[in-house]
């Protein structure tokens, strides 16, 4: 007998969160994933507004703050907004950054995945590369409140989750790998970032990464190994990585922050911008364009990176760096001439620039450039303003330029007249960065007029370069590091180089995947200065005056620290004196001591 009643439908649990369902549901309500049935038929499809679950490889980051609950019982309720509010937006740009996208903040915790709406074959690597940015980010608001112990830990897991296409807000994923990375964050230490092991799998190539032990996980049957995040140690996927003694990047943190914010500047803009990474010979000014380009290579929104040598010799060098630049964009590489460079150079204007006409133009100005035309018929405005236009349209589908400029103490005029030019008139984000010794701006203190910054590196401290020696070398007895900090007076190369003498001497060795001191007492002494710094110190005094060379060998006469009576006193002239500490204090040969206890001030 028939009633016409449809049978009970039997009770059944969600396939991708375990939660009961109610019997005629389409949708998981904890999760969002599709329910299924019994066969695919026997669920109807969803209206074409509603959201659609589904099951996807994500990176998941949770942040969570450490320090904030005793900080927001010392502050009014107005200042812990104010400071939520900071923490909140500079999160959502981190995140923005490298291209993940908020999931939910819960207190004052931070959720983030990656692979949403967008799944990028590197994503787990921009998750901890942003999550490495949050800790910093975190570590710098605290400083700037007054908040002494305020610090962020992070966990990034990676793994399948229930991604719900579509909805907007919260809500978007779901799964086993969510729950995990806020476990693995509640076992991170203050400062860091904890990964799981297919995070780390994915990401070391680029990313360097300790063990961090195993750890009972709640919801976990096993213990779970986790290992901590280091520093970035190459460009996406590896590239450029290059493993052999490096000293940790420590010192200019607050440098490179000002020149990646000067880059994003200049992409928020839209107008070009010259930075001049001001400093002597080895006080780091190559590692912080290593540090910015990893960076900057690791973003989201792409860039279109170029790289040129001012050299100090030869003929014919003037725009040599520029012209460097252009023949890595057209793939050419020095040798080539004639019809090689002709026929890469029509394949490159084709590539960038749309319109024939405009291709028609450039073509013989960049071939100047390139060393494959006469140029004898062009005004120096003209091939400025055609070489500048081809950098414009190098910046086409949001896409902004990096030039970096490496020696630009050594720029010829021309170029430095081009560096103008081009800070004048492009309308484009053009970001130009030149790494030059107190020379350049000594000759041209306005290069790069209005939109120029100066970024000014100084030597290290005592203390940070104590902790530059730790992170190269292992069991240094204090006596030890203490006379390598002397030694290295402030300038990480001299640290540097003066351990990779060790090393050649044995005095240091390879041990368990770092480096150690051979024995408890080492004999600098014995080792003298390296050659690399005799040749460096060779090539500065080299491209001295000969009345400068002869007050720098009478000042070494007198000693580590002199005076311009002690000068005088050797038969020079107080005029000739005069105008050579002048110039050697600028070129930072020598420097005024200034210790007002000192009986030699001055």
């Amino acid at each position: 007998m028939q009633c016409g009643t449809p049978a009970p439908q039997p009770a059944r649990d969600c396939a991708g969160c375990g939660e009961p369902l109610p019997a005629a549901a389409r949708f998981c309500s904890s999760c969002g994933l599709t329910t299924g049935g019994a066969t695919a038929k026997s669920v109807p499809a969803p209206p074409a507004d509603q959201p659609v679950a589904e099951r996807r490889v994500t990176s998941v980051l949770f942040g969570d703050l450490v320090g904030f609950t005793p900080l927001s019982e010392s502050k009014d309720s107005e200042e812990v907004r104010e400071l939520l509010s900071a923490y909140f937006q500079q999160c959502r740009l981190v995140v923005a950054r490298y291209g993940g996208v908020i999931e939910k903040f819960i207190g004052d915790a931070v959720m983030a995945v990656w692979g949403v709406p967008v799944a990028h074959e590197d994503d787990a690597e921009r998750a901890v590369r942003a999550g490495l940015d949050l800790v910093a980010m975190v570590t710098r608001l605290g400083d700037e409140v007054g908040a002494e112990g305020l610090a962020q830990r992070v966990g990034v897991v990676t793994g399948e989750v229930a991604v719900t296409v579509g909805a907007t807000g919260e809500g978007m994923v779901a799964g086993d790998a969510v729950n995990t990375a806020a476990r693995v964050q509640s076992a991170a230490s203050p400062g860091e970032v904890w990964v799981d092991g297919t995070t780390h799998a994915l990401a070391s190539a680029a990313i360097s990464f300790t063990e961090a032990g195993e750890h009972e996980l709640k919801g976990k049957a096993q213990l779970v190994r986790l290992w901590r995040a280091g520093a970035v140690v190459g460009q996406r996927g590896g590239a450029k990585r290059v493993d052999i003694l490096e000293a940790p990047f420590t010192g200019h943190d607050a440098d490179l922050r000002v020149v990646k914010d000067l880059f994003h500047s200049t992409q928020e803009s839209g107008r070009p911008r010259l930075v001049v990474l001001d400093g002597e010979a080895g006080i780091g000014k190559s590692r912080l364009a290593w540090e910015f380009e990893k960076y900057v290579d690791g973003l989201a929104t792409r860039s279109r990176w170029h790289r040129g040598r001012c050299l100090s010799y030869g003929d014919g060098v003037a725009f040599w760096a520029l012209a460097e630049a252009f023949r890595a964009r057209f793939g050419l590489v020095e040798a080539d001439t004639g019809e090689v460079v002709t026929q890469r150079l029509d394949a490159g204007l084709t590539a960038y620039v749309a319109d024939a006409g405009e291709r028609d133009w450039l073509r013989p100005r960049l071939a100047v450039l390139l060393g494959a035309g006469g140029g004898a018929g062009f005004a120096r405005e003209d091939l400025f303003a055609a070489w500048t236009a081809f950098l414009e349209h190098l910046t086409r589908d949001d896409e902004s330029v990096v030039l970096v400029l490496d020696d630009a103490q050594h720029a010829d005029d021309g170029l430095l007249d081009f560096l103008d030019h081009l800070m004048a008139t492009a309308r484009t984000p053009i970001f130009i960065l030149a790494l030059a010794r107190p020379d350049l701006l000594g000759r041209r203190a306005e290069l790069g007029g209005r939109r120029a910054s100066v970024v000014r590196l100084e030597p290290l401290d005592e203390g940070t370069m104590a902790a530059l020696i730790d992170g190269l070398v292992a069991e240094l007895s204090p006596a030890t590091r203490s006379a390598l900090v002397r030694r290295a007076e402030g300038i990480p190369l001299f640290a540097v180089e003066t351990v990779r003498a060790l090393i050649d001497r044995d005095l240091v060795v390879p041990r368990d995947g770092r480096y150690v001191a051979a024995s408890a007492a080492l004999d600098l002494d014995a080792i003298g200065a390296p050659a690399t710094l005799h040749a460096l110190v060779a090539a500065r005094l080299d491209a001295l005056t000969a009345e400068e060379k002869r007050v720098v060998a009478d000042a070494a006469v007198l000693g580590l620290t002199f005076t311009r009576d002690g000068l005088l006193a050797l038969g020079n002239s107080a005029e000739a004196v005069d105008s050579a500490l002048d110039l050697l204090r600028r070129r930072e040969i020598f420097s005024i001591q200034t210790d007002r206890f000192s009986a030699e001030r001055g």
